[in-house]
């Protein structure tokens, strides 16, 4: 009896921490955006557009680095759903 309510508890907080870690990765991405801007309009009005252009590739590729495992696990997760 009491393993299954430590197995429900840690479950639950697995499931809260998932939640709360989808939340801050969204104000990662948001916060990463808004600094992207900010940064190209200020290289793009001194004249450095080459500057502003290699900032929003960084910014992208640091997104990106930051969602391919959660594409992973999406993949991993839809073919383990439709296995035969």
């Amino acid at each position: 009896m009491e393993q299954s309510w430590r197995a429900f508890f840690l479950s639950s907080y697995l499931y809260e921490w998932e939640k709360l870690m989808s939340i801050n990765m969204i104000f990662k991405i948001a916060a990463v955006g808004i600094l992207v801007t900010i940064l190209g309009q200020v290289l793009k009005h001194s004249g450095r557009e080459e500057h502003a252009f290699l900032i929003s590739l960084a910014g992208l590729l640091l997104v990106l680095l930051w969602v391919v495992p959660y594409i992973y696990e999406l993949f991993a997760t839809m073919q383990t759903l439709f296995e035969l």
